[in-house]
């Protein structure tokens, strides 16, 4: 358990439970189910702060909130999509392993510094691909205990649905011509006009006004085919001659 001093510290620089879920001992077999199958401990409890739990322990930790703690190279690591509910990890580096973004639990100073690397890790060193500033939850508590202001693990409150103002939906509506078009139609408007009253007819097209043209011919309608050239075309039987 956390004592009171202890306590005061890490409400300092974030939530009670980080500093002992970062010094807790992973991937050690459990004390009380240590003759059972499987009973290493990767799980830590962040109701009880305690130490690290296997997944037999879990009765005892029913309805607490509980992170799952992962290992790669020989250092511990937590999964984003679990520890960023309860934790702000801005400004920390992460990882894709097996297909998971990940953050480490600890620092991992490293001998040789990358090459071509201008971006490092500001406690321990360790190169860092984007611009991040430190390479895990304990190095950016280390800057927090440095005196850097600016770093916090309390996440900031997130607007809800009422405080973001949504475009309103946009729906089909009738299109509207403007003015100018009707006005481009009733100048342009053509129409054909058929003369003569048998089939050799001739047509013509003259412009008129817009109420005159619509009630002679409404916009749309298909030209009127020439019968004398459709007669041609299919053929008209004539009689013999005598």
């Amino acid at each position: 358990m956390v004592s009171p001093i202890d306590k005061m510290e890490h409400e300092e620089f974030g939530p009670p439970w980080l500093i002992p879920m970062l010094k807790a001992d992973y991937f050690i077999t459990c004390r009380f189910h240590g003759d059972a199958n499987k009973s290493e401990c990767n799980l830590f409890c962040l109701d009880c702060c305690g130490n690290a739990l296997c997944s037999y322990c879990l009765g005892h930790h029913k309805d607490h909130r509980v992170v799952q703690i992962r290992r790669s190279s020989y250092h511990n690591v937590v999964r984003v999509n679990e520890i960023q509910r309860f934790l702000d990890i801005t400004c920390v580096q992460t990882y894709i392993i097996n297909s998971a973004k990940i953050v480490f639990l600890n620092e991992r100073p490293q001998p040789r510094p990358g090459k071509g690397v201008t971006n490092h890790c500001e406690i321990c060193g360790r190169s860092l691909v984007d611009a991040f500033r430190f390479c895990s939850l304990g190095c950016k508590l280390g800057g927090m205990k440095r005196g850097d202001r600016e770093l916090s693990f309390t996440q900031k409150l997130k607007h809800g649905r009422d405080g973001y103002e949504l475009d309103e939906p946009i729906t089909p509506k009738k299109v509207r011509k403007p003015h100018s078009f009707n006005q481009l139609i009733d100048t342009h408007m053509f129409q054909y006009n058929l003369y003569g009253g048998n089939a050799n007819a001739d047509m013509s097209c003259s412009s008129t006004s817009g109420d005159e043209a619509t009630n002679k011919m409404s916009p749309g309608t298909p030209p009127i085919s020439n019968n004398r050239n459709s007669s041609r075309r299919k053929g008209i039987p004539r009689r013999a001659p005598f």
